[in-house]
């Protein structure tokens, strides 16, 4: 615990040319998270007289919750982790669009297909059952 308020307090970036894409996309998910948190609470103190309270806090919410995102993407286990996330993306063979689209197609239809499916076998079961409990 000590040393996750220590790293909070810290300035300078882990390994800063290193898996800026991969944290750049969790801070902007953690970002949005807070920015997301904040409004609903500002949301919630807007019935408040105060104006302290109604933009103060929520204020103050944001910001810790913004600089906390900022740190924790930072963390060097974290930050490793990231690091070798986008290695490990870098690696992925992605589909041509083409095939992508294929692919797609071939999953909703096969989805369809299911829900047909066990829509039926539930239209029979329903049948099958009321039938023998109603005698």
């Amino acid at each position: 615990m000590g040393a996750l308020v220590q790293e909070l307090f810290r300035v300078g970036l882990y390994k800063r040319s290193q898996g800026r894409v991969a944290r750049q996309a969790t801070f902007g998910a953690l970002a949005i998270i807070v920015v997301l948190g904040t409004y609903r609470l500002h949301e919630f103190f807007a019935q408040s007289d105060s104006d302290a309270v109604r933009y103060l806090v929520p204020l103050v919410v944001l910001l810790v919750g913004l600089w906390t995102s900022f740190r924790v993407v930072q963390m060097p286990t974290f930050a490793d982790f990231l690091i070798s996330v986008e290695g490990e993306m870098s690696k992925v063979s992605w589909p041509a669009r083409g095939e992508l689209f294929r692919a797609s197609v071939v999953v909703m239809l096969v989805i369809f297909v299911l829900a047909a499916v066990l829509y039926g076998f539930d239209v029979m079961w329903k049948f099958l059952l009321g039938w023998l409990f109603m005698k």
